[in-house]
């Protein structure tokens, strides 16, 4: 039994040895992706919204890459998929509402 603990302690040993970096790794990418748009990233996101705006009036999405329009199909299917988990979420259902 003493020869399971010893083990365990050196496994627990080695992950936190392993998982360290990786850990730091995703906390720096955490605070800055995972927080909420500032008063400053207005403008851009406005300057944003009016560049797909335009580009929908001149069709510039027809000079699309094969790569680039296929990662912006994934996008568009993941924000979908949230919306539809959210709602489900919402209603406590699949189908419908439970009135």
């Amino acid at each position: 039994m003493s020869g399971l603990v010893g083990k365990a302690a050196t496994l627990a040993k080695t992950a936190v040895t392993v998982g360290k970096p990786q850990v730091e790794n995703f906390l720096r990418y955490a605070k800055v992706e995972l927080t909420p748009p500032s008063v400053g990233d207005i403008p851009a996101i406005r300057a944003g919204f009016g560049k797909l705006i335009h580009s929908a009036k001149t069709g510039a999405y027809k000079d699309l890459t094969v790569k680039e329009a296929f990662v912006n199909t994934l996008v568009g299917i993941e924000i979908w998929c949230w919306f539809f988990i959210g709602e489900c979420i919402g209603k406590r259902h699949l189908v419908g509402y439970d009135v």
